[in-house]
């Protein structure tokens, strides 16, 4: 009977874990096709302000309680919610940044934002991103492919 358990608990664990992927969204005009995690997490703190000197960085970002959200505070930040938020009462109080990023409520209203809005950036569901729309790769990978870093197990 010991045998029988310590070869049952050696047998690897079936993974039923799911994962769910986000797209980074970006306007058509944004002249990017890629970024790193480092670029990322400066646009989403406000570290970086501008694509060109022309094109202004407009953030996009889910309201609190939400996957996409998760991953930009969590995963791009490293921060917890309260933390995001109180860095960016500090940001625009000590008038480093004009404005904190715009709160969007659904992928959708993400989606008409970016496409209606020069400069514009937000993280996604990426199944529900419809075929022309501008997704940037992270780390030289797109949502689905291995090794993308913008997911979270379900």
């Amino acid at each position: 009977m010991c045998i029988l358990l310590s070869i049952a608990s050696m047998a690897p664990a079936a993974d039923n874990r799911t994962t769910a992927d986000f797209a980074v969204i970006a306007s058509s005009d944004v002249p990017m096709s890629n970024l790193s995690m480092a670029d990322l997490r400066k646009l989403f703190l406000g570290d970086r302000q501008f694509w060109t000197p022309k094109l202004r960085v407009s953030l996009l970002v889910r309201a609190p309680v939400a996957r996409e959200r998760i991953i930009v505070v969590w995963t791009i930040c490293k921060m917890s919610e309260a933390q995001f938020g109180q860095y960016w009462i500090g940001k625009v109080m000590r008038a480093e940044s004009t404005s904190s990023p715009q709160l969007f409520s659904s992928n959708q209203q993400a989606l008409n934002l970016v496409s209606n809005t020069p400069g514009a950036i937000a993280i996604v569901n990426a199944t529900q991103v419809p075929s022309g729309t501008k997704v940037l790769a992270v780390e030289g990978k797109l949502p689905h492919e291995p090794g993308y870093r913008l997911e979270i197990a379900e």
